[in-house]
């Protein structure tokens, strides 16, 4: 294998100002100014390193997949780093035609009620550090860890799913609209 090749099979992440990463074995904790947070590589193959404000990153295998994983792996690392500087938004409407839907927060779930006229609500977990705010016919997620945004916001669009129906008639749920950097009050 030629010394492109191997180089191919490492990276490295500048870790930003104002953000400090430690490692246990597989597990990186991460600190900025939004917050604190966690991700564990055990499942992962990627050798990590800390050195000198940077990640090093190292594939353990030579094929293409071990090369995908490393950059799944950076960007994950990045994405969380961003986040505990700047946080993320997602923004979803609440849709309907007959039956007025209402969205209450309590505790780490989210109650989804009156949907299509059901007597019992609907309710899904909140992931991570996710704060749900519902404003009107609007539900705001914030938080500094983007995938636990994301699978939130998924959780609260699959249990809203129409089903046994036509979907092009039926519309009825909550979906997402705008997806955006930075932290919205």
């Amino acid at each position: 294998m030629s010394t492109e090749q191997v180089e191919k099979f490492e990276d490295v992440v500048e870790i930003p100002e104002g953000v400090t990463i430690t490692q246990k074995k597989h597990m990186l904790q991460f600190q900025g100014p939004l917050g604190k947070t966690h991700k564990s590589f055990r499942n992962i193959p990627v050798d990590i390193e800390i050195k000198d404000n940077k990640v090093q990153l190292k594939a353990i295998g030579r094929r293409k997949r071990d090369y995908s994983i490393l950059h799944t792996s950076r960007s994950i690392i990045r994405n969380i780093c961003e986040g505990l500087i700047e946080g993320y938004t997602i923004k979803m409407k609440v849709v309907f035609a007959h039956f007025p839907i209402t969205v209450k927060v309590e505790g780490k779930t989210v109650l989804i009620e009156n949907f299509q006229g059901e007597r019992a609500p609907r309710t899904t977990k909140i992931v991570g550090n996710t704060k749900v705010v519902p404003k009107g016919e609007d539900i705001i997620l914030t938080g500094e860890v983007w995938t636990d945004i994301t699978q939130t916001a998924a959780n609260i669009e699959l249990h809203t799913k129409v089903k046994d129906k036509d979907h092009r008639v039926f519309l009825d749920g909550i979906y997402v609209y705008e997806k955006k950097k930075g932290i919205e009050k």
